[in-house]
């Protein structure tokens, strides 16, 4: 399913969420949802080495994807949705997905393949090195605050997280913040409202071209002397969503890998989205360079 918005299910609370959500994004973007479930990897692969376990696995997997399916058209009885139990680990088969897909969409905890999604490699894996935006669905409230928050390093390094950014505010008819946190260098001593300035013309840049493409977004600048995580952390509270490029240069460098993406996937009060740039789109400027 080319296209499709990807979801991930094992039948806890927060794969529901992600259910959710994900099918209500494939609403908005009048996209296919693809319901994905891991099986174990290995027919034979131990503790799965015992007669009849393979089948009850099979069979468990087909009763939670069929219980998804029903969830989803319940909520959205238009959707083309489509199922599958692919074989691998979690993010191997989110992974491959993600190479067709709009954006793959797991819960921020789950059971089975997606276990301790947040507390360890899987998630960094996933969001770091899949082909399309991964979103993080927290359980908790559904409030509406009618924003999407998009942290804003450089041209370069925002343009996937802008592009997403944009994209989501327009389906959504809601406001987007672009957030684009700075703080002094210890040495040396620069003015801070030179420091300012600079920072502003910074966002200026990032944000060229932007508002042309998408003249019915609302975009509020928001330039904040802060550590970015907090920052970020902090604006989830008034968030549907927060969306993070999977790096940058300053304080968005290293975020998929380092404390940044942890910080924000783990604390932020609303779903996050981590875009990278798509694999052709990094070959073109690897060609182009």
């Amino acid at each position: 399913m080319s296209g499709a918005i990807v979801v991930g299910v094992d039948r806890s609370r927060p794969s529901l969420r992600a259910l959710e959500w994900a099918a209500r994004e494939a609403a908005l973007h009048g996209r296919p949802l693809l319901i994905v479930h891991a099986l174990p990897r290995y027919r034979y692969d131990m503790p799965f080495f015992v007669p009849g376990r393979w089948e009850a696995a099979e069979a468990d997997g087909k009763e939670i994807t069929a219980e998804a399916v029903a969830v989803a058209h319940e909520l959205y009885p238009p959707l083309d949705i489509d199922t599958r139990m692919p074989a691998a680990s979690a993010v191997a088969a989110l992974r491959g997905e993600s190479e067709r897909a709009h954006m793959v969409v797991v819960g921020a905890r789950g059971r089975g393949g997606f276990h301790s999604l947040l507390l360890g490699s899987t998630s960094l894996q996933l969001a770091g090195h899949a082909d399309s935006p991964v979103a993080v669905v927290r359980d908790g409230p559904n409030a509406a605050h009618h924003e999407i928050v998009v942290g804003v390093d450089d041209p370069e390094h925002s343009a996937a997280a802008l592009d997403c950014a944009f994209a989501e505010a327009a389906a959504r008819s809601v406001r987007l913040r672009a957030l684009h946190a700075w703080s002094l260098p210890s040495a040396p001593a620069p003015d801070p409202q030179k420091a300012a300035e600079e920072e502003r013309r910074a966002l200026t840049r990032a944000l060229a071209g932007w508002h042309e493409r998408y003249p019915g977004v609302e975009v509020v600048d928001d330039l904040t002397r802060d550590h970015p995580a907090h920052s970020l952390i902090l604006a989830s509270e008034r968030a549907d969503l927060v969306i993070v490029g999977s790096r940058g240069r300053g304080g968005f460098h290293g975020l998929a890998l380092g404390s940044v993406s942890h910080a924000v996937l783990h604390h932020a009060l609303c779903p996050v989205v981590v875009a990278r740039p798509r694999s052709r789109d990094r070959a073109a400027g690897a060609d182009a360079a």
